[in-house]
């Protein structure tokens, strides 16, 4: 059977799927979206949490653009942090325990009531291609659905396998059924397929945990929502607990590493670095005595509690023995066993900076298939997929962002410059302008372009006009001079050198031991202005200079990221380019000078030779 009536399929409904698919129905698309399991639509396989360093300011960049993972995960709260409080913004980021029955309840609701969407069961088994452009999808039943875009989706499901020691079985996380069929589709259409591997920790029953000998993790008293439109402030309805490794458990680890499916040889798939099992860093960190761990509630409606940091696929024997070794974890009942996963997914460098990929039109891919980890990446990727699929059908430029816009601009960048040979992970150390994309101003940076694509909605673009409006207000009233008299009791209760003449209160501000709420207190000023109006001020003032910096070194280089490369380019017939970089550039065809710069390979020296050439294009031209 056919069905003809969509213009876009979207395949999957993980993070990634729920992403590109509302941001298609938004923007007026008639989308549908097949997964193969209506119970698996953003589920949260592995920790129950949103956001974290870097990737909280991913999810207020997809919130900012009019996404639904920062204002699904507010309703979904149970526990909030902020992390790195104590040091810059540049690095601060909103943490979020999240109730993982209600995410998926809420989410599935959200998809259920879109307009222009309709969500199926079904499982994708091949594309269909023609002359280079997608025409749709085929699924197990033997349906075709056609449509003008497709957006690939599959996350962790593509072939994948569960390993626990020896057991293995062909499925997906938590159970749930496989994609076996599409990898085969992929490798015909001319796609490069890599095999990773990730994992998950044990669950464990909360009533057979003894908290007296772990340490308690409380959520922060005052946490910001993700999302601005989001209105309740978030509540703390739960706690966290520590405990550690020990020799103990290391020694378990270390007697029993031939059991290990890492070690034996059974797993072929490559790791996380920056997220590996239990045995890989014991044996790494060697040095260490301990290693810490988190006990997380999986949600407020289960006894389950999640092991962060104690991923592995031992045997469940030796499971028991490992887990039965921590602290405070003696008598604990395991629920479920921690497990490894390996999967199929593809080269990231087949794709272009749209996520579309380079040979076949229409075709676009978002998510752990392009070699990311974690829901944040995902989601990120999904709703930058789903906008350029749209605006391909409606025949509008690529929407693009750079890695001086936003952390989104700098995974995306990443993955189809650079490419992955293991699961990436976005970090704060990624950004080179990291500073400029604080969390707090995700909105400042880009809920007009939401708007103007038309994802945000008009009250939330209101609330962005709003916010811009009196952060500017601020600012102005900050250029105010104030005698000495009147600022003497503030620099003597904050031990500041009073000043002889009058001075800006933005200078007043600049003093290290004064913030912008002494001023409100002191001098009866901004008091009705909201906290997240005065925390971006200050940022903005006390960071001035850094931020100035910044700025300029953005300005430097955007002549290079504006710098077009003609597609047609014959790399391997410039002369002067040494042969890896003819090579590379020919392989990725990058968009722009500035992306050319950033493929492994490719020298400042070959920049030069590559700039002449242009120049030189342009009088034969």
């Amino acid at each position: 059977m056919k069905f003809k009536e969509f213009d876009a399929v979207v395949v999957g409904s993980g993070h990634a799927g729920c992403e590109a698919c509302l941001a298609l129905a938004r923007m007026g698309i008639k989308t549908i979206l097949l997964t193969l399991n209506l119970d698996s639509i953003a589920f949260l396989a592995c920790n129950p949490s949103i956001g974290g360093t870097a990737k909280g300011q991913l999810v207020a960049e997809i919130d900012a653009l009019g996404g639904e993972m920062g204002v699904n995960a507010d309703k979904c709260t149970i526990q909030s942090r902020m992390l790195n409080s104590s040091k810059g913004p540049a690095v601060q980021s909103l943490r979020v325990q999240a109730d993982k029955v209600m995410y998926h309840t809420e989410m599935k609701k959200t998809l259920e009531n879109q307009k222009n969407l309709v969500v199926r069961q079904g499982e994708v088994t091949s594309l269909i291609v023609k002359n280079g452009k997608i025409q749709g999808v085929k699924v197990a039943t033997g349906d075709e659905y056609y449509s003008k875009a497709v957006v690939i989706c599959t996350g962790v499901y593509l072939k994948s396998r569960v390993i626990i020691g020896n057991c293995i079985e062909n499925t997906g996380p938590n159970g749930f059924a496989p994609a076996n069929k599409l990898t085969k589709s992929l490798i015909k259409n001319g796609f490069e397929i890599f095999r990773f591997k990730t994992g998950t920790p044990v669950r464990i029953h909360a009533d057979t945990i003894d908290y007296s000998k772990c340490e308690e993790q409380l959520g922060d008293e005052f946490t910001p929502n993700f999302s601005t439109i989001t209105k309740n402030k978030k509540k703390n309805l739960t706690k966290c607990y520590l405990t550690y490794t020990n020799l103990k458990t290391h020694e378990i680890i270390l007697n029993n590493l031939d059991k290990a499916p890492m070690y034996s040889g059974i797993i072929k798939g490559e790791g996380p670095r920056y997220c590996p099992s239990i045995e890989t860093k014991v044996v790494r960190f060697s040095d260490k005595q301990r290693h810490q761990l988190f006990i997380e509630p999986e949600s407020l409606s289960t006894k389950e509690m999640y092991l962060q940091g104690f991923s592995t696929s031992m045997p469940s024997s030796i499971q028991y023995q490992m887990v039965h070794s921590l602290a405070g974890l003696e008598n604990a009942q395991i629920m479920r066993d921690a497990y490894a996963i390996e999967y199929d997914l593809i080269n990231s460098l087949q794709l272009d900076a749209t996520l579309q990929a380079k040979h076949i039109s229409g075709l676009y891919f978002a998510g752990q298939v392009n070699g990311t980890s974690g829901y944040e990446e995902a989601g990120a990727q999904g709703i930058m997929a789903g906008i350029n699929a749209a605006l391909k059908i409606k025949g509008k430029d690529p929407f693009i962002l750079h890695r001086n816009e936003a952390y989104i601009g700098v995974l995306i960048d990443d993955l189809v410059t650079k490419g992955t040979l293991e699961p990436y992970r976005m970090m704060t150390s990624r950004a080179e302008y990291r500073l400029h994309l604080r969390q707090t101003n995700a909105d400042l940076r880009l809920t007009q372009k939401g708007y103007e694509l038309g994802l945000v909605t008009k009250s939330r673009y209101n609330i962005f006009l709003k916010r811009k409006e009196q952060i500017l207000e601020v600012l102005n009233r900050l250029e105010t001079v104030y005698s000495p008299k009147k600022l003497e009791k503030l620099f003597t209760d904050k031990n500041e050198t009073l000043p002889k003449v009058g001075i800006k209160l933005k200078d007043v501000l600049k003093r290290n031991n004064i913030n912008i709420y002494d001023i409100v207190k002191y001098l009866g000023l901004f008091d009705n202005y909201s906290g997240n109006v005065l925390d971006e001020v200050q940022t903005e003032v006390k960071y001035e200079g850094y931020i100035n910096r910044q700025n300029v070194q953005i300005n430097t280089l955007k002549k290079q990221e504006t710098t077009l490369l003609p597609q047609d380019i014959n790399y391997m017939d410039i002369k002067g380019l040494r042969i890896e970089a003819r090579q590379k550039l020919d392989k990725i065809k990058p968009l722009t000078l500035g992306q050319a710069s950033r493929i492994s390979g490719v020298s400042p020296a070959d920049i030069a030779v590559l700039t002449v050439y242009l120049k030189t294009l342009k009088t034969h031209r």
